[in-house]
C-alpha cells in the first residue's frame, strides 16, 4: 500500500452522464475527455467544485496541486484575494453597460506602461479574439492576404487557424496559410521570398510550445534576423503572447527575448482567470485598428477590467516572472531526480515557467502517460501532452508533495514495466 491514498471519481463519472445528453461530447474541448488525452479516463477528475491558491478539488472532494493552471490563466494563484477584491468592487458599481465603464481608461494606461512595446492596448474575451484581429490589422496595414506562422503551432479555433480537412474548415478558410520551421532562419528566408510582397504578417509564440513535442528556445539570432526581414519585407511581427505573457518577463515575452514586435496578443494571466484577452500595439498601427470593425457583446464589460488592474500592479510589484522561474527550477530540478532514481531519464524543455515534459526512449508516450495518470489519481494535476504551468501561490511544501508523489508514482510505473530503460 502507497503513502497516498488513490483517488475514486464517483460524482464526476455520475454527472458526466447526465452532460452528455445534453451537451455535445459531455466536455467539449481540450478540458474534456473525448480528446483523449485524459487516459485511462478513469485516472482523471472531470468536474471541478472549488479551488484556492494552487489547489482545486474536485465534486468527489480530492484536492490536486494544478500544474495546469486552467491551462495558465491562474499565474498568482486561484481567488487571488486582492483580484477578487477589485472585481467585487467594480461589479458593485457596474459591469456590462450601455457605455464602458470608467475601468477601460486606467486599464488601457497601465498595459501601455506596463508591456515595453505597447503604444495602445485593446481589449476583447478570448486569446483567440486577439490573434484573430491582430492578423485582420496586418491586412489592413499591408493590404496583403498571406499569414506566415510556424509548423505546429496554435493561435486558437478561429478557421485561419486551423488546417485543411479538420471539420468544418474548407480550402478557403486556409489557402493563405504559409508555415516555416522555428529556429530554421534559411527556411524562414525561403518562404519569404518565394512569396515577395504578398505576406501580412509572421504570427509567432515567443517560443516553441507545440503539444506532443519538445519545445525549443529561440537561438541567439533567430529574433534579431526575423525582425530584420520583417522590415525589409513589410511585414508585421506579432507576438501570441497568449500562454506565456507576464511568465517570462512583465514587460512581455518579446523584450525578454531582446526583439520588439509591432502587435503582441495577451490573455491568459492578464487577470487571474477573469474573462478578458488584450491586444497591445505600436503607434504605426493604431490607425490600421481602428479601421478594422471588431467588437462583442461583453468585451466592454467592467469586472475583468479592475481584475485586470489588480493582477497587473501585483505581478509588478512582485516581479513574478522572477518568482516562477525559482520556483519552476526547483520543482523540475526535483522531478529529474526522482525520476533518476527510479531508472528514468525524464526530459524537461521550455521555460521554467511553462515547462514541458516527457520520458527519454518513450516512443510512443505511453510510459509517461501511465506515470502522469498514476500521478494525477494521487493528487498531483499534470498532462501527457501539453506545457505546464507555474503559479506564484506554489509553496516548497507543494513541491515537496508532488516529488514524493512522483516518486511514488514512478516506482508504481516500474512495478509494471519492469525492463523500460
Amino acid at each position: 500500500m502507497g503513502e497516498f491514498k488513490i483517488n475514486q471519481y464517483t460524482k464526476s463519472g455520475e454527472l458526466f452522464q447526465r452532460a452528455v445528453k445534453v451537451i455535445p461530447g459531455g466536455v467539449y474541448g481540450h478540458l474534456g475527455p473525448s480528446e483523449g488525452c485524459a487516459i485511462p479516463i478513469s485516472a482523471y477528475p472531470i468536474f471541478a467544485d472549488r479551488a484556492q491558491g494552487a489547489y482545486f478539488w474536485d465534486v468527489d472532494g480530492n484536492r490536486f496541486v494544478d500544474y495546469m493552471c486552467a491551462y495558465g490563466p491562474n499565474i498568482l494563484g486561484y481567488n487571488d484575494p486582492d483580484v477578487d477584491a477589485a472585481a467585487a468592487a467594480q461589479l458593485k458599481r457596474g459591469n456590462c453597460t450601455t457605455v464602458p465603464g470608467d475601468v477601460l481608461v486606467p486599464f488601457a494606461e497601465l498595459l501601455v506602461d506596463t508591456v515595453e512595446m505597447a503604444d495602445w492596448a485593446f481589449f476583447a474575451k478570448n486569446g483567440g479574439d486577439v490573434t484573430s484581429f491582430a492578423v485582420m490589422i496586418a491586412r489592413q496595414a499591408t493590404q496583403r492576404k498571406k499569414i506566415l506562422m510556424l509548423k505546429g503551432s496554435y493561435h486558437g479555433v478561429a478557421p485561419w487557424t486551423q488546417k485543411y480537412g479538420y471539420g468544418g474548415i474548407i480550402y478557403e478558410d486556409v489557402c493563405n496559410n504559409l508555415y516555416c520551421k522555428f529556429n530554421d532562419i534559411e527556411d524562414f528566408k525561403r518562404v519569404v521570398e518565394e512569396n515577395k510582397g504578398e505576406i501580412a504578417c509572421f504570427i509567432t509564440t515567443p517560443y516553441h510550445h507545440p503539444i506532443f513535442e519538445d519545445n525549443a528556445l529561440p537561438n541567439e539570432n533567430w529574433y534579431k534576423e526575423v525582425r530584420k526581414i520583417c522590415d525589409e519585407n513589410g511585414i508585421v511581427l506579432i507576438f501570441d503572447d497568449i500562454r506565456c505573457g507576464f511568465r517570462l518577463d512583465v514587460k512581455g515575452s518579446d523584450y525578454h527575448y531582446g526583439v520588439k514586435a509591432d502587435l503582441e496578443c495577451f490573455c491568459k494571466a492578464l487577470a487571474n482567470g477573469y474573462n478578458v484577452s488584450a491586444l497591445c500595439g505600436i503607434q504605426a498601427l493604431k490607425g490600421y485598428a481602428t479601421d478594422v470593425y471588431y467588437t462583442g457583446s461583453y468585451w466592454m464589460s467592467a469586472e475583468p477590467f479592475a481584475a485586470g488592474i489588480a493582477c497587473i500592479k501585483k505581478m509588478r510589484e512582485m516581479e513574478i516572472h522572477k518568482a516562477l522561474k525559482a520556483k519552476g527550477e526547483k520543482l523540475q530540478s526535483g522531478l529529474k531526480e526522482v525520476a533518476a532514481s527510479n531508472g528514468f531519464d525524464l526530459i524537461i524543455s521550455g521555460e521554467p515557467a511553462m515547462w514541458f515534459m516527457r520520458l527519454n526512449n518513450d516512443y510512443t508516450t505511453m510510459v509517461h502517460q501511465e506515470w502522469v495518470a498514476e500521478c494525477v489519481k494521487r493528487g498531483v494535476f499534470f498532462t501527457s501532452h501539453h506545457n505546464h504551468f507555474i503559479n506564484a501561490a506554489l509553496s516548497d511544501e507543494d513541491i515537496q508533495f508532488t516529488l514524493d508523489v512522483a516518486d511514488e508514482a514512478y516506482k508504481a510505473v516500474r512495478k509494471n514495466r519492469p525492463d523500460f530503460h
